[in-house]
């Protein structure tokens, strides 16, 4: 080897040590941005010797892709999740359920059981009175949650649309530069990894609001479409529309949310199917709250059914204690609001006839409706004043009994179609508990499942700072080569200027 060789085997040793500890530095800086991908410092040898060629970045597709499914998923079931959560908190209560309806329901029946062991006291009548005025108001409350529910869904649907749509334009700018960069600095240029990042950051994000999947096209170039197929982003993003309603009753519509003119999917199920938290959040406001809706309308119109007066012939029936805005006069036996459908808001609207309130009395002898719905055998229609017998139970024994009498329920509303009002209720804590429990355990398995695939993406593509010390201390030590290999041939050359001299 001549003097020449060696002294250009040390300055290319001196050129590329140094590459690689900036890269390696650049690594170790970013050691916990999760958003940066590692780079390396590839070597080949030629005739020359060795040489730095190219930067690479860190890339793992599939596993991207894992990852950008498994954040779809989990963001989707947490927003579901927490609904439910919410709802159960809100209209339910502690773990013994005290604000439920259920719970008031069976304070209720206990008022009446009492005011039936003792009809002639005017305060038993009162306290019925009070608890079947609990029930209405927590009847009610709940109705104000649930729709509350559905106008915080409807707030995070606009605030997702916004934010997808600013991303996308976000995307578009890094894309571009992805695009630029690979042209003129080339592919494997830090400028161009630099721009992958910056990419793969908005990507990650996007993944959130809605799934997604990326195709990677000539030049770097890349195009979006969500789970479902519909196209997200090709040369420029796509627009994103929705049109928010500021406020819910049980009877409100939403409206869709477009993605270039296609109307997204809600996710089904409390293990929900939804892809990212926009189709979640539709899922909440337009089947989970509805359903929950409906049930609570189905106990209001069972209420109402159940302590309904009827004739003395029985043909026909007329609003009783519980009544709503709307109500029909009167309604034929085993038809109208007995046919077991459901009446939307009614639970909402729900609310005790005045006359029930003013006099306690006429829920032991009827006759809230009249005369002719008055049912106390002591009554004579001949003479209204006559003094109505104060030991009568019939009418109250009736209506305990009919609280336990199984009754139609609507088929839509995602429980017992046929059921006591007693059990309906309970049922109905059941199902919202069930849906809560599953979206646990589904949102426990996402939340799982998303943590291996980071993980699994980060280690394939993430800065392990062991490793990137190790490689720094044999970066050092070819340092430390390339100084003897120049110390080497500075003394030779001084020996030989020695002996010139």
């Amino acid at each position: 080897m001549t003097l020449t060789t060696a002294l250009n085997n040390a300055q290319a040793i001196f050129n590329n040590t140094g590459t690689q500890s900036s890269v390696v530095s650049n690594n170790i800086a970013n050691a916990n941005n999760a958003d940066y991908s590692r780079r390396q410092a590839v070597l080949t040898t030629n005739g020359a010797g060795a040489q730095v060629v190219k930067i690479a970045r860190s890339q793992e597709p599939a596993l991207q892709a894992a990852y950008l499914s498994n954040s779809s998923s989990d963001a989707a079931q947490q927003l579901l999740l927490t609904a439910y959560s919410n709802l159960q908190s809100a209209t339910l209560g502690g773990n013994n359920n005290e604000i439920a309806p259920a719970t008031y329901l069976a304070a209720f029946q206990t008022a009446m059981q009492n005011y039936s062991g003792s009809p002639s006291n005017t305060t038993a009548a009162k306290s019925a009175i009070n608890a079947a005025q609990s029930l209405v108001t927590s009847l009610n409350n709940a109705t104000t949650v649930v729709q509350n529910a559905r106008t915080d869904a409807d707030k995070q649907i606009s605030s997702d649309v916004d934010t997808l749509n600013s991303l996308l334009k976000q995307f578009q700018t890094a894309n571009d530069a992805v695009k630029s960069s690979t042209g003129t600095a080339g592919p494997t240029s830090s400028a161009t990894a630099d721009a992958l990042d910056q990419r793969d950051s908005l990507l990650k994000q996007i993944s959130q609001i809605v799934g997604v999947t990326a195709v990677t096209r000539g030049n770097n170039d890349m195009a979006l479409y969500t789970s479902s197929g519909t196209t997200l982003f090709e040369t420029i993003p796509r627009t994103v529309t929705f049109t928010p309603t500021n406020t819910y009753t049980a009877g409100t519509q939403g409206n869709n949310v477009y993605i270039d003119g296609v109307a997204l999917t809600q996710g089904q199920g409390a293990s929900t199917t939804a892809q990212g938290s926009l189709q979640a959040a539709l899922q909440v406001r337009d089947s989970v709250a509805p359903t929950y809706q409906k049930q609570l309308d189905e106990i209001a119109r069972g209420l109402v059914t159940t302590f309904a007066e009827t004739t003395s012939n029985g043909a026909t029936k007329a609003a009783g204690l519980f009544t709503y805005n709307g109500v029909p006069a009167t309604w034929a036996s085993g038809s109208g609001l007995d046919s077991g459908a459901v009446v939307t808001g009614l639970a909402g609207n729900l609310k005790l006839n005045s006359a029930a309130v003013t006099n306690p009395t006429l829920l032991r002898d009827g006759g809230i409706n009249g005369n002719a719905y008055i049912t106390n055998p002591s009554f004579d229609p001949l003479n209204p004043s006559k003094p109505l017998d104060a030991g009568y139970s019939g009418k109250l024994d009736g209506l305990i009994t009919a609280m336990n009498t199984k009754i139609s329920f609507d088929g839509g509303a995602g429980t017992d179609t046929s059921a006591t009002l007693m059990s309906y209720s309970a049922s109905s804590i059941g199902w919202l508990e069930g849906q809560r429990s599953t979206a646990t355990s589904a949102a426990e398995n996402t939340s799982a499942a998303l943590s291996r695939s980071s993980g699994a993406y980060s280690n394939a593509t993430g800065v392990n700072l062991d490793e990137e010390l190790t490689l720094m201390m044999d970066i050092e030590q070819s340092y430390k080569a390339g100084t003897k290999i120049l110390n080497a041939v500075n003394a030779m050359l001084q020996s030989v200027l020695d002996i010139a001299s």
